[in-house]
């Protein structure tokens, strides 16, 4: 780590990483931010190979000694940075003094899938932070891969991996053009591919039969409209999660929640 603190918020580094909020930039650069202690300390332990550089602020934090004693680890660069520097990387309203440069961690969708026992699919799923509520709900289940299918956020998207808290690097990740390169993905991994609708059967049903405990691949639609005519048509079968109460319906991220651990105890109850 060098004494030299950057402190130039228009140096080349710092608008090569402020760029990476942009999708097409991501793209281009082949990199994506990663934001926060905790982020970047999962980035360092799981993924080190991927970070090509650390920026942390001058100002002492109770997470830099940790950081500081990874990244010198792994032989990652950490470079200080003044405050305003690393908030001129994000667009996040209270920046949390450290950010990552990361290369991008996916995989492609067949590896994602292959000898897994418990998928997500995103179908068309847009909001970042229900996206990456779901892949960090994926990752507390035990899941073995979230996939990206279609229309759906960007996984590297800043906003998507902040509200992962690091789950990110705990799993693979996958984007798949479209619904139907996840779905073939997952049947040739041995996957039965399992949608959440709510004109599916009832989830006790399904329980009873033991249908979850089966290697699955779960496909979960979009916010607003859930999964259309033509998505369905793809999957095994559907299954619906009931509202006992008044609710008009629940959080996708919270369905999907529910689903994933029911699968993850059917599985592991064998």
């Amino acid at each position: 780590m060098s004494d030299v603190i950057l402190s130039n918020r228009q140096s080349g580094r710092v608008k090569r990483a402020a760029a990476l909020v942009r999708k097409k930039d991501r793209r281009a650069q082949g990199r994506f931010l990663v934001e926060g202690p905790q982020a970047v300390r999962e980035a360092l332990v799981h993924a080190p190979q991927l970070v090509e550089v650390v920026y942390a602020t001058d100002e002492a934090q109770p997470w830099q000694l940790e950081l500081d004693r990874l990244a010198d680890r792994e032989g990652v660069e950490l470079v200080r940075a003044t405050a305003d520097v690393v908030a001129a990387m994000t667009e996040t309203v209270t920046p949390q003094g450290v950010v990552a440069v990361v290369a991008d961690c996916r995989v492609p969708v067949a590896e994602a899938c292959a000898g897994g026992r418990l998928v997500a699919i995103l179908h068309e799923v847009r909001d970042p932070g229900n996206a990456g509520a779901v892949l960090r709900a994926a990752d507390a289940a035990g899941a073995d891969a979230v996939v990206f299918a279609g229309d759906s956020v960007d996984p590297l998207h800043p906003k998507v991996v902040r509200s992962t808290t690091g789950s990110l690097f705990h799993l693979p990740v996958a984007s798949a053009p479209a619904l139907e390169d996840a779905v073939l993905a997952a049947r040739e991994a041995g996957l039965a591919v399992v949608a959440a609708d709510v004109g599916g059967a009832e989830l006790a049903a399904s329980r009873e039969e033991q249908g979850l405990a089966e290697a699955t691949a779960w496909v979960f639609g979009n916010e607003a409209r859930g999964l259309s005519a033509k998505a369905l048509a793809h999957v095994d079968r559907s299954v619906r999660l009931p509202i006992f109460g008044r609710a008009e319906s629940l959080n996708l991220a919270t369905a999907a929640s529910v689903l994933l651990y029911e699968s993850a105890f059917a599985q592991r109850s064998r």
